[in-house]
């Protein structure tokens, strides 16, 4: 089979972000969270487990046992710096500590080119053992991801033959003297990246060894029946091995939803078990049918994703509502006071859409892509860049708050990667598909997917074309691209027409493009050159030095859940845009419980430089209760229970927990 893509997106190397909302969180990452989280690093002893590695040591171990991890998504949101930053050379003190990191990674590898620093100091006999939660497969991915981040950004190979050589290790051994799969997903979509990095076949090969073996193998469970032969068993209380047990069993039997270990997954029907473990494999996954050119596999994903936005997921794009196994449970299952909707969750959301777009070319993923970043992703990191949420819940009684670091610090450092690495889901290259997009297989394609002020530079059938865009996301709907090709050329141009739009409006060089949306079917009509496929505004014309000026139509929209999900009965959610809104009780004078907002009465939105860094917050009608008349009363009849108006004021979700601590609520009831 031939490979399947239809859409390329460009590397975050050529594209510079100069946006008034998002250059805060880029800056905050390049000048103050990686640094921050380097010093946790040491202080937590994650680099120092290297250094005892590599001097012989035994014992001493510290941290969680996959603690490596850490230290190679740091080094992956480094080496994205790197590859954007003005001064990358070998003097800068950023390219100084990452080259430190790495020659400590590299000396704690083993000869046969086996790494972890764990199994190393702790339990050298048992490597292999304990597939289902020792992680070895799970840092050796984030091992070559960082490496081919790094390579990516300096063309130098001091990590990429460390990653290629673990990476021959496992090739040697699963399969043949190791049958079966790995417990924590993330091996899959790495080796296809160092595939591609490398051009050897063979790791595509052993991603879709990893990727078909899923659900076909009593691998995981028969580990679990001999616990006390394993890695992880504490004779005491029986360690990491009985917490397996405890994550994999469901009423007194081995249920392998927990690490989508219950059915191949071409029969799977949902998107079940730890969030976290789901998205990187179905990441993986994309990536092994995108090099396989498996057709049917990409469509087995598309339903997936179908019905895990349709019943899964939250108005945040949060996904994984419970905390017992950090995992999704049933349908429409959707809690808010314990919602878990881990970061790390939607930042693997954010991978996996990613790819489901570039295979194929539609603006549904990149929909989510933008909702999931502006909430599920953003709210899990505080203004200052120095305390985090693990999980993120949509009510707080005023309980829950950022800390500044975890024992099992995974979130953290995959918040720098995915920020660092911004610049990736803003634009696309690709070509015509014919039935896929309406138009002949030589057209070419240029694919503005994320609304970000940035610069960059994309290459359309050998001709360099610039584009330069003003955003005035996520307060506006006004963007401004300039198109620059070196010389004339013809492409379409594809602009997402995000599905919180309720009208757009276009004009090319101050002349107006009529369009007609179909919001149901993704297309439309259009005039001058103008037309909607697949949720994108399509213009197609030869470009010489041309100016696109777009007009996005939003306002403050009140959302309902669907019937089904119990936590939200009788209770709406404001949007505006890509944000979802929430109220603090900083802002108000009653318990947030009291109030009823008038979904009847206009909404007054505008911005406040005053606020939490600038941001525009929602002014909505509202009721509270009469309290003078309760006086001496718990109970009395409805119908004699007054109510008086008030406002409520609601700011972005992504933004709560910076001020005074206190109540929030995303779902608020309904006058």
């Amino acid at each position: 089979m031939a490979p399947i893509r239809r859409a390329a997106s460009v590397d975050p190397a050529d594209v510079t972000i100069d946006d008034e909302f998002w250059n805060r969180w880029l800056e905050t990452t390049r000048e103050d969270l990686l640094e921050y989280q380097y010093e946790q690093l040491e202080a937590s002893g994650c680099l120092e487990n290297f250094r005892r590695t590599a001097d012989g040591a035994d014992g001493g171990f510290q941290g969680m046992w996959f603690a490596d991890s850490d230290a190679y998504k740091w080094l992956e949101a480094a080496s994205y710096v790197l590859a954007t930053r003005d001064d990358p050379g070998p003097d800068s003190d950023l390219r100084r500590r990452v080259d430190d990191v790495i020659d400590l990674v590299a000396a704690a590898q083993g000869e046969d080119g086996y790494l972890n620093t764990y199994f190393a100091l702790e339990e050298p006999e048992k490597r292999w053992t304990n597939l289902n939660m020792m992680h070895e497969l799970y840092c050796a991915g984030h091992l070559i991801e960082a490496a081919v981040a790094h390579h990516r950004a300096t063309d130098e190979t001091s990590l990429l033959s460390v990653a290629t050589a673990f990476a021959d290790h496992i090739d040697d051994r699963f399969g043949d003297a190791i049958d079966g799969v790995l417990g924590h997903q993330e091996i899959e979509l790495a080796l296809v990246k160092l595939s591609r990095a490398t051009g050897e076949e063979r790791y595509v090969e052993r991603a879709q060894y990893f990727v078909e073996r899923r659900g076909r193998d009593d691998r995981l469970a028969r580990e679990l029946e001999r616990i006390e032969e394993i890695a992880g068993y504490d004779p005491d209380d029986g360690g990491v091995a009985a917490d397996a047990r405890e994550a994999f069993y469901e009423d007194g039997d081995y249920d392998g939803r927990y690490a989508q270990d219950h059915a191949p997954l071409r029969d799977q029907e949902a998107v079940e078990g730890h969030a976290v473990r789901a998205m990187y494999f179905l990441a993986g996954a994309a990536d092994v049918a995108a090099e396989t050119g498996d057709e049917d596999l990409l469509a087995r994903l598309e339903r997936l994703w179908e019905h895990m936005t349709e019943r899964r997921t939250y108005v945040t794009g949060g996904i994984g509502s419970s905390a017992r196994g950090e995992r999704f449970t049933e349908d429409y299952d959707l809690p808010n006071d314990t919602a878990y909707a881990e970061t790390c969750a939607a930042i693997g959301s954010v991978f996996w859409n990613r790819r489901l777009f570039e295979l194929t070319g539609r603006a549904r993923y990149a929909d989510l892509i933008e909702r999931t970043l502006y909430n599920a992703v953003l709210v899990g990191l505080s203004l200052d860049g120095t305390a985090f949420f693990y999980d993120n819940r949509l009510a707080s009684d005023g309980d829950h708050h950022r800390r500044e670091w975890f024992e099992c610090a995974c979130c953290p450092p995959n918040v720098a990667r995915l920020l660092a690495a911004l610049g990736r889901h803003l634009y696309a290259t690709g070509t015509g598909t014919g039935t896929d997009t309406g138009t002949g297989s030589d057209e070419r394609l240029l694919y503005v997917n994320q609304y970000v002020g940035s610069s960059a530079t994309v290459p359309i059938d050998g001709t360099d074309v610039e584009l330069d865009q003003a955003s005035g996301l996520p307060w506006n709907g006004e963007v401004t691209l300039d198109v620059d090709p070196e010389t004339p050329t013809e492409f379409s141009l594809r602009l997402r027409i995000p599905s919180w739009c309720e009208d757009a409006s276009v004009r090319v060089n101050g002349e107006p493009v009529s369009i007609a949306v179909d919001r149901d079917s993704g297309s439309g009509s259009g005039g001058d050159g103008g037309g909607v496929d697949n949720g994108y505004l399509v213009i197609e014309r030869e470009w010489i030095n041309d100016r696109v000026e777009v007009t996005f139509e939003r306002s403050v929209v009140p959302v309902r859940a669907h019937p089904a999900v119990a936590a939200d009965a009788g209770r709406i959610a404001l949007t505006c845009g890509p944000l979802v809104y929430c109220l603090e009780g900083v802002d108000h004078e009653r318990p947030l419980h009291q109030y009823r907002v008038e979904t009847a009465s206009a909404f007054d939105a505008g911005y406040r430089d005053d606020l939490l860094g600038g941001v525009v917050t929602i002014e909505a009608g509202a009721t509270v209760p009469e309290l003078e008349e309760w006086d001496g009363e718990l109970y009395r009849p409805a119908a004699e229970s007054a109510r008086h108006s008030t406002s409520v004021t609601a700011v972005p979700y992504y933004a709560w927990d910076n001020r005074a601590p206190g109540e929030m609520r995303v779902w608020l009831r309904e006058e």
